[in-house]
C-alpha cells in the first residue's frame, strides 16, 4: 500500500515584492513540491507569491488544495484550476482548513497576512496544540527583522527560549527540501 501523500501548506504574499529573488524562490518552492511528491496547500490566489508557486507546483505535476474566503475571490483571483478548490466565509476558516490539510507548514516572504498565519501556527504550537514543522524560508534575508523581534520578545521575558525551536530558518529551498524531507519523515 502506498504511503499517504504530505501536503505542505505554503503561506505567502499576495503581492511579488521588489526583489526578483523572492519570486524565483516561490518557483523553486513549487517545483520542490511537485518533485518530492508533495501536494500544496494555499491560499488559492493566482496573484503574487502564492501564484507563483502555485503555478510552478502544478507544471511540474503537483496535486493542489488553495483555500480563499468569499471576500477574496476577486482581489487574490481565486486559481480555479486547482485539483481542490475551497470557499471559505472568513480568513479564520480559511486559516484552518489549510492548517489541518497540512503535515508542515512553509512561510514564504509576504506582508500582514503572512505573519499573521506565521504567528497564528507558531502560537498553536507553544501551547501545544500541534507538533507540525514550521519553516521560514529566508530568502536575502527576509525574515531577519522578525528573527530580531521574536529575539526581542524572549530577551523581554514575554516568550522563553524554547520558542525558537518551535520553527526552523532556512535560507533556500535548496536547504528547505531536505529539511521538510527529514522532518515529515
Amino acid at each position: 500500500m502506498p504511503l499517504p501523500q504530505s501536503s505542505i501548506c505554503v503561506f505567502c504574499g499576495a503581492r511579488a515584492g521588489h526583489n526578483p529573488a523572492y519570486t524565483e524562490a516561490a518557483r523553486a518552492m513549487g517545483r520542490a513540491i511537485a518533485e518530492h511528491g508533495w501536494r500544496l496547500v494555499y491560499g488559492a490566489g493566482d496573484v503574487g507569491l502564492m501564484g507563483e508557486v502555485a503555478r510552478a507546483a502544478q507544471t511540474a505535476g503537483a496535486n493542489s488544495l488553495g483555500v480563499i474566503p468569499t471576500h477574496l475571490l476577486a482581489l487574490e483571483v481565486g486559481k480555479r484550476d486547482l485539483t481542490q478548490f475551497v470557499v471559505t466565509e472568513n480568513m479564520h476558516e480559511r486559516k484552518k482548513v489549510m492548517f489541518m490539510n497540512s503535515d508542515a507548514v512553509v512561510v514564504l516572504p509576504g506582508g500582514a497576512g503572512s505573519l499573521d498565519e506565521f504567528f497564528e501556527v507558531l502560537t498553536w504550537a507553544q501551547i501545544g496544540l500541534h507538533k507540525k514543522p514550521i519553516f521560514l524560508l529566508n530568502t536575502e534575508g527576509y525574515w531577519q527583522p522578525l528573527l530580531a523581534l521574536l529575539d526581542h520578545i524572549i530577551a523581554e521575558g514575554f516568550a522563553a527560549a524554547s520558542m525558537r525551536d518551535l520553527f526552523r530558518t532556512v535560507d533556500s529551498v535548496d536547504a528547505l527540501a531536505p529539511a521538510l524531507k527529514s522532518a515529515l519523515s
